[in-house]
């Protein structure tokens, strides 16, 4: 199928910020956000999914929030942005994947009909350490939305680096329309006092919260499949509760989906019809129903 073609020269937007040259703006600032612009306006819907702490899953969550919009018929491109901890392509089995050029766009490697980009793709070596100051990664983050052939989508789902530094602002400097965030805890106090720091930057960065998930809320024997919380609990609905927001859902700590990421497999791909990926998909049809609003 051929992809539709977008031009700014065309577009018939009386609002789109790419229109008109900013102040101070000059030529080839000006073309490169025309770029950006003309790449973004083929996707939907733009969530982040982002975590004040690091440890608490978060890549697991976009993995399979992204595979369960895929598996419904969405088209999805998953994005890692995450430039010193790249983890997406080992998640997919594709940790020696690399990047083919057409017409000077980069082409995502897919995961069936999931878009799949990461900065580890460029890497020649997986344990390669990125050592980079803010500059370049900027450079890089724009690239993934400048030159990405990501076509027409439904949702681009982006991993994000746990914190609020370089990458997120990077992020809300170039992507103007992101629908919302979806912030990733685990039970403990210690994980919920950090995203409490990720509420309050998406507050000041005008960011829409689509809502809260609980991570590893619980622990699914592997023998008998009982639930056993094993952290203190609560968390994610005390965040919720505290800051009049959603909580999409509690996903047990499963030791599936830590197998699955290491397979290469996505959880919800290779479990379905388990507790745990139903779960997944449970939050995945609230951010559908959020985003259809």
């Amino acid at each position: 199928m051929t992809e539709e073609k977008h031009s700014c020269e065309s577009c018939t937007s009386t609002t789109c910020s790419a229109k008109k040259r900013m102040e101070n703006e000059n030529d080839e600032q000006f073309l490169v956000r025309q770029e950006i612009k003309k790449n973004l306006c083929q996707i939907k819907n733009k969530i982040l999914v982002m975590s004040g702490k690091g440890g608490v899953g978060k890549s697991s969550v976009a993995v399979n929030i992204a595979m369960a919009l895929a598996m419904d018929g969405k088209t999805v491109g998953l994005l890692d942005i995450d430039l010193h901890g790249p983890s997406i392509p080992t998640m997919f089995g594709m940790k020696d994947g690399r990047i083919n050029v057409e017409n000077n766009k980069f082409i995502p490697i897919t995961f069936g009909a999931l878009k799949i980009m990461s900065v580890g793709f460029f890497l020649q070596d997986s344990d390669d350490a990125i050592i980079w100051r803010g500059p370049i990664k900027h450079g890089m983050i724009q690239q993934f939305f400048k030159d990405v052939s990501w076509g027409t989508l439904d949702y681009l789902v982006i991993d994000s680096p746990p914190g609020t530094g370089d990458e997120l602002l990077s992020l809300i400097n170039i992507v103007e329309d992101l629908t919302g965030a979806v912030l990733v805890t685990t039970p403990q106090e210690v994980a919920a006092a950090d995203v409490r720091k990720s509420v309050n930057f998406c507050e000041k960065a005008n960011i829409k919260i689509l809502g809260i998930v609980e991570n590893m809320s619980g622990y699914v024997c592997p023998h008998c499949g009982k639930v056993t919380d094993i952290f203190k609990v609560g968390a994610g609905t005390q965040i919720a509760e505290k800051y009049n927001l959603k909580l999409l859902g509690k996903i047990p700590l499963d030791p599936a989906v830590g197998d699955s990421g290491d397979c290469g497999l996505p959880f919800v791909y290779a479990h379905s019809e388990s507790p745990t990926a139903k779960e997944f998909e449970s939050v995945t049809r609230q951010i559908e129903d959020i985003c259809e609003i």
